[in-house]
């Protein structure tokens, strides 16, 4: 079977209005990579919104897990539509209910000044110096190593299809699609009991992020994420998105669950 490219997850069929189906690669996972229903609930919510406004933030809840090899069904609420601001909210379903929610606004962009706190990654290795580890086909991550307890960095890029078309909207939502991959792993890293790691279970609760300006998807981003707080199995992590040249991207902050099972 021909693997599904970044663009064939967001080639969603219209049922209705507002109403779009999504398909999923099959990876043979457990679940649904939360990424992907992300970006297809985004990429859902851009089609209902001016094509001038483009997305700035979206707050997400995995609500539970979702099956590959089931269809998922999202549903636009058109919150409000300003002049400015464009609100959506979605949610996606499969048989049995719904798996996630997501908020979105989308902002008409407005000439202004244009500041990024200056983040140094001079110390960071390249990507081709880093370790290789395949979540999926179409947007493998190489691991820094050696990071401090409580963080995590790696470089994200969508390789599948190799470029994107120009489209800042599509690279927004390609940012958000890989933006799933790596704060659990700062959540695990500061767990002092999971050298055992067959012995925990992880999972994404919630997940915000915040994009700050336009950047190329295909193209190596580093993501660079610190465990704020541990505590009941649930762990909160907070860190940024920048280019290999240090400039800020994208803002992420999720909840997850990292759960001891009981046998």
């Amino acid at each position: 079977m021909t693997p599904l490219s970044f663009l064939d997850l967001l080639d969603l069929e219209e049922l209705a209005a507002d109403i779009y189906l999504a398909r999923s690669p099959i990876m043979e996972r457990t679940r649904v990579y939360g990424g992907q229903v992300v970006a297809q609930a985004l990429e859902a919510a851009r089609r209902t919104v001016d094509p001038d406004h483009h997305v700035h933030s979206l707050h997400g809840y995995f609500i539970r897990s979702g099956d590959e090899n089931k269809p998922i069904i999202l549903s636009v609420d058109r919150i409000r539509d300003g002049r400015s601001f464009s609100t959506r909210r979605v949610v996606a379903k499969q048989a049995g209910g719904a798996i996630f929610n997501l908020s979105a606004s989308f902002h008409r962009h407005e000439p202004d000044e244009d500041f990024a706190r200056p983040i140094d990654i001079s110390d960071v290795p390249p990507p081709e110096e880093c370790e290789l580890e395949m979540w999926d086909n179409i947007s493998p991550v190489r691991i820094v190593a050696n990071t401090p307890p409580g963080r995590a960095q790696a470089w994200c890029k969508i390789v599948i299809p190799e470029r994107l078309p120009d489209d800042d909207h599509l690279h927004a939502i390609a940012v958000a699609y890989v933006s799933d991959h790596i704060p659990m792993d700062s959540i695990r890293n500061g767990h002092p009991g999971t050298e055992d790691w067959d012995s925990f279970m992880g999972a994404s609760l919630d997940h915000s992020v915040w994009l700050h300006r336009p950047a190329r998807a295909d193209e190596w981003l580093l993501f660079d994420m610190h465990l704020q707080s541990l505590r009941g199995s649930r762990g909160t992590t907070h860190g940024t998105i920048t280019t290999a040249d240090g400039l800020l991207v994208a803002t992420v902050a999720q909840e997850g669950l990292l759960r001891k099972m009981t046998k």
